[in-house]
């Protein structure tokens, strides 16, 4: 890493909250150092930043943040072109909003699939449940090229790492969800999506 670069983000190189850091920083053209940190195996500079050792854990010089969205809205304002949040005050509550009913419709149930300790009927179901709303939301995604936007948002840095590991997930959308297909292949064909994934998640599709 560059002397003049002190900008680093602890990741893991499988998990959706570290990916979409990943693709923020992307988007960003943001030079930073990616540190794959495995589950368990914390290094010591991680555990001094971040006392709860969790990823991903972005450091800038004597500043580390902790929190996916907090991490993500940082970028934002850190490096604000090109911008991955609306101007007006307005549309940046709805862009909240549906960042946050991301996490709790559609994150939860990817966590719970996740979960090798859940009960495979509790899986079961969540697969059932995420398939079933992803196939529901999917006309919202043939009217604008990104999620309910002109532009890319961090509202899509939000869903296309759940999208992206649909396989892994065991989840695949019948043909009346060709709006969110669609949607799906614009953006994994984009340069700075391809930057944004790690060698663990290449291996995903």
């Amino acid at each position: 890493m560059a002397a003049t670069n002190r900008l680093a983000c602890y990741s893991d190189a499988a998990d959706h909250y570290s990916h979409r850091v990943r693709i923020v920083l992307a988007e960003k053209s943001v030079v930073v150092e990616i540190i794959d940190v495995e589950q368990g195996r914390f290094p010591n500079k991680l555990l001094e930043a971040n006392p709860y050792a969790t990823l991903p854990t972005l450091v800038d010089r004597d500043l580390s943040l902790y929190e996916p969205t907090v991490i993500m809205e940082y970028l934002e304002e850190r490096y604000p072109h090109p911008p991955l949040m609306p101007v007006y005050p307005v549309a940046r509550g709805n862009t909240r909003l549906l960042m946050h009913r991301i996490q709790r419709d559609w994150c939860s149930l990817v966590d719970l699939i996740l979960d090798k300790r859940s009960k495979e009927a509790a899986r079961a179901q969540a697969r059932k449940e995420l398939r079933e709303s992803l196939t529901g939301v999917s006309p919202l995604f043939a009217e604008k090229p990104f999620f309910l936007s002109d532009e890319l948002s961090l509202v899509d840095c939000c869903l296309l790492p759940i999208l992206w590991r649909l396989p892994v997930l065991g989840i695949e959308l019948p043909r009346p969800a060709k709006p969110l297909l669609d949607y799906m292949d614009r953006q994994f064909a984009r340069e700075s999506f391809r930057q944004s994934l790690s060698s663990a998640e290449r291996a995903m599709r």
